[in-house]
């Protein structure tokens, strides 16, 4: 007894070598991803730290309004690179740094910036200066991809190397 099997691989053929294309050219599939580490960022201002809220600013329990938010210019600066196998989200203000992974600032020495001294309530007498020691900035990481968000990239690409996009 003979046994025959003839396989017909020429549509999963075709579609690996379709995916393999799709592979070869991701810019667009990149993007899409860069636009969902974005909206994550994004969301993580918004709440204030996820999946752990963020340590309050001292100027917030003072004033108000939002840690890392006083004048909106590190949560609007945000931008995506995206290119052929790569994505990259970031930013070029200069304090990003020390916020999102936290440290301490350099001892620096302050001077009045209008006027030849410094006063604030409680002070002995105007001064010209004051040396400052530095500030412990506690980590506030807001440059991070959530769980939640792994799942829409996964997503993302699926769709976009099986042609669903």
């Amino acid at each position: 007894m003979q046994i025959k099997v003839d396989i017909q691989d020429g549509a999963v053929r075709d579609a690996l070598a379709e995916m393999a294309r799709r592979g070869r050219d991701n810019r667009e599939m990149m993007r899409d991803i860069g636009d969902v580490v974005l909206t994550s960022v994004k969301d993580n201002f918004e709440v204030q730290g996820r999946p752990e809220r963020w340590k309050q600013s001292g100027r917030v329990a003072r004033e108000g309004g939002q840690t890392l938010s006083k004048s909106g210019v590190l949560r609007r600066s945000f931008t995506v690179q995206a290119g052929n196998g790569f994505v990259a989200v970031g930013t070029n203000v200069p304090y990003a740094a020390i916020h999102q992974a936290g440290g301490r600032t350099s001892p620096r020495t302050i001077v009045p910036r209008k006027g030849k001294a410094l006063y604030w309530p409680g002070a002995a007498h105007p001064v010209r200066a004051v040396r400052h020691p530095g500030s412990d900035i506690p980590a506030r990481p807001f440059l991070m991809v959530q769980d939640e968000d792994w799942e829409e990239i996964r997503h993302i690409a699926v769709n976009y190397l099986t042609g669903k996009w």
